[in-house]
């Protein structure tokens, strides 16, 4: 199966504010995936964009690429049938005041 990745965007939020249901929500995507027919393949939360650092050329900056309401919070890779099918499975992940976005990956080993 193609694989994809699932992004997770957010508002800025400290981890020990995630709330309880939130926390929850995310650890059971990969049993929910697994349920609806897709492989979980792999997720990490990320540090906050304040964490960041862009590269563009040769200069360093503080801070991430760009500055935006909602961060990239965190990221699952699955296997699904197809980008439909990833959508479907990405509703699972929970998230207090953004959304997710699917993207197929290059390089997928089946599907060279």
């Amino acid at each position: 199966m193609p694989q994809f990745a699932v992004l997770v965007y957010d508002k800025p939020i400290a981890f020990e504010d995630i709330p309880p249901e939130v926390m929850a929500g995310h650890e059971a995507v990969p049993g929910k995936v697994e349920e609806a027919g897709g492989q979980f393949v792999t997720g990490y939360a990320i540090a906050p964009a304040s964490e960041a650092r862009s590269v563009r050329g040769d200069d360093v900056a503080k801070g991430p690429f760009h500055d935006t309401v909602q961060q990239l919070a965190g990221f699952f890779v699955i296997s699904a049938r197809d980008v439909d099918h990833a959508a479907e499975l990405a509703k699972f992940v929970p998230a207090i005041d953004g959304g997710v976005e699917v993207r197929p990956l290059f390089g997928d080993p089946e599907a060279e």
